[in-house]
């Protein structure tokens, strides 16, 4: 049975940006990270990606610059022999009340019933505390990755079994061994 994964966008695939990743030239990925992906994809997993791009409703960038950054990751990710296999984003402010902004949890409702998949015990790889709160709702495994806000979230009090590692392709190896 492929293994299933969820990771976070913006702090954990691609450099972030406290004035958000608007555009192609802006989208940077994080070192390793398109390695792992494309390291994990071959090994059999289900990558996915759930990101919260409230930068849509906000009017800082459209469908097809966010369009024009997916494909970008799936190219890369290819070069690496790998794919993502599904992006769901959340595409609302933070005051919309929708059920898929994190730290709610209907992007990853999205995802299982795209795959017809529990998620219990699925790891979720996010830099903030709000991409862990979503998918620990929904039974996920929580990873913590010091990159992005990783560093600054850390010092929280983290949910209860999160695992912290330096950067997706820490988390990468450690799944990849056990």
């Amino acid at each position: 049975m492929r293994k299933l994964i969820v990771l976070d966008r913006d702090g954990v695939i691609n450099e972030d940006s406290d004035t958000y990743v608007k555009s192609l030239a802006e989208w940077i990925p994080i070192p390793g990270s398109i390695e792992a992906i494309g390291r994990l994809s071959r090994h059999g997993w289900i990558v996915t990606v759930a990101t919260n791009q409230s930068g849509l409703a906000r009017g800082y960038f459209d469908q097809s610059a966010l369009q024009q950054m997916h494909d970008a990751l799936q190219a890369q990710v290819a070069e690496q022999g790998g794919k993502v296999d599904l992006i769901r984003f959340c595409s609302h402010g933070p005051d919309d009340r929708c059920n898929c902004r994190k730290p709610r949890s209907g992007l990853f409702v999205q995802i299982a019933e795209h795959f017809n998949i529990e998620l219990a015990g699925v790891p979720v790889v996010g830099d903030s505390l709000r991409d862990l709160e979503a998918g620990i709702a929904v039974g996920c495994k929580p990873y913590l990755v010091r990159t992005g806000k990783g560093q600054k979230t850390a010092l929280q009090p983290l949910p209860a079994g999160t695992q912290v590692f330096d950067n997706l392709a820490a988390v990468a190896d450690y799944l990849l061994d056990n």
